[in-house]
């Protein structure tokens, strides 16, 4: 099939990864793939848990990916701007961004006739759907939160009536929505789209970049060492007695409640246990604090962000991958990421991450926000390394057996879109 790909995003955080996921997945899996947008996303990398790593700090001068850089630093600039105007107008030039991407996308559908456009959700945006009504083909829809609610919760709306207008309006008439999650399918039910009209693909991986773990390479690379690290030897599972690692990858915000995870290691029984994060964000000096006062400094390791194509060989130097708080509707990437890993998971018990993780088969569950809960939780796997492992192992098994890989969902939006045809 010929898919016309349209996004609005300029971020360089999970959203980047998930489109260029899902553009090489469409390839992959047999299709053609034109993609249309402000800041193109077919190639480059991402720097895990940093949202705002151009590729030029990384590129060399004179590459392909050095002038793919310099254009996006240029568009880093642009956005700092934008994070500056007043909210009323920044809404406003989101409103008015239907034109240009309606303008665009059927010039290039005229030339390319596509079979579908697939469009990535983002707020105020009509322009996919009147362009997919002008060329006379379907519009699927990816939607990755209620973004209107979202939106009226963090930084507020100048113009809410019209944004749920809008956004009802865009989740009634698209042909197909992909949902990342059945929580968040059944919110886009309550704002009207048709529950028939609905698939749901969470987020993914590439199973094949998972495919050969060397921890203690992954150790050295993030300079751990030897002073922790469970894992031995390459394959050989963890050695608990020697601590515990437990890891936490992105972009960290208070609300992400990694200060109950350095509240659990000041307890004797996980003296010997280190926490890594990979990443950046506001938290970490709260976090830091929170470590040295607690005498914990030494077991606390800030990688600092890293390329995202650098996560899967870094994540085989963690026992433990923590999810420690999400939000109700979201489809977690650090946590497929995890399982494909083969990490044992902990996680909030909340519906949208049961609908990935079994109880004691896959991961193992914590009331969200429950600090005590968490702490008896690590301290349970702390004793108990054959649970790691078989954790682990059920994880990975869960990604292969249901298939939660990018590869994976390109193929149920085709198969979807078939029937709508």
């Amino acid at each position: 099939m010929r898919i016309l790909y349209h996004h609005r995003t300029a971020a360089e955080d999970g959203q980047a990864v998930h489109i260029r996921s899902m553009l090489r997945a469409f390839r992959a899996t047999g299709h053609q793939v034109e993609e249309v947008a402000l800041v193109r996303r077919g190639d480059g990398t991402v720097a895990a848990g940093d949202p705002g790593a151009p590729e030029a700090r990384r590129a060399a001068p004179g590459s392909p990916t050095a002038a793919s850089a310099s254009a996006r630093s240029e568009s880093g600039d642009r956005w700092s701007l934008w994070e500056h105007l007043p909210r009323f107008l920044r809404e406003l030039a989101e409103y008015g961004y239907t034109a240009s991407a309606r303008r665009r996308l059927r010039a290039r559908g005229r030339e390319w006739r596509p079979d579908f456009i697939y469009e990535r959700y983002a707020f105020g945006n009509a322009g996919g759907l009147q362009a997919a009504r002008a060329l006379g083909v379907p519009l699927v829809l990816e939607v990755n939160s209620p973004m209107v609610h979202e939106l009226s919760c963090t930084r507020g709306l100048s113009f809410p009536r019209l944004a749920r207008r809008m956004e009802g309006h865009i989740l009634q008439s698209a042909d197909l929505i992909c949902a990342v999650s059945d929580v968040l399918a059944g919110m886009l039910v309550e704002l009207g789209a048709d529950p028939a009209r609905i698939i749901v693909t969470p987020n993914g991986v590439d199973l094949a970049d998972f495919d050969n773990p060397q921890p203690a390479a992954a150790r050295a690379a993030l300079g751990l060492g030897k002073r922790a690290g469970a894992a031995a030897d390459a394959g050989a599972g963890p050695d608990l007695p020697h601590g515990p690692v437990l890891g936490f990858v992105g972009y960290l915000r208070d609300w992400h409640r990694l200060d109950l995870v350095v509240e659990a290691l000041a307890r004797p029984s996980l003296s010997a246990a280190h926490l890594v994060v990979i990443g950046t964000g506001p938290a970490i000096p709260a976090l830091e604090a929170q470590a040295q006062d607690l005498g914990l400094g030494d077991r606390l390791h800030l990688a600092g962000p890293r390329p995202h194509g650098q996560i899967p060989a870094l994540l085989p130097a963690f026992d433990i991958g923590l999810v420690p708080a999400i939000n109700p509707y979201a489809s977690p990437l650090k946590l497929h990421e995890y399982m494909a890993a083969s990490l044992a998971v902990i996680a909030p018990d909340q519906p949208n991450l049961r609908e990935v993780l079994t109880a004691e088969e896959d991961a193992l569950l914590v009331p969200p926000g429950d600090g005590e809960a968490l702490a008896t939780t690590l301290e349970r796997l702390a004793r108990d390394p054959a649970l790691v492992r078989s954790l682990g192992e059920e994880a990975r098994r869960t990604v292969e057996t249901r298939e939660l890989t990018w590869d994976g969902n390109a193929r149920r939006v085709c198969a979807a879109v078939e029937e709508c045809l």
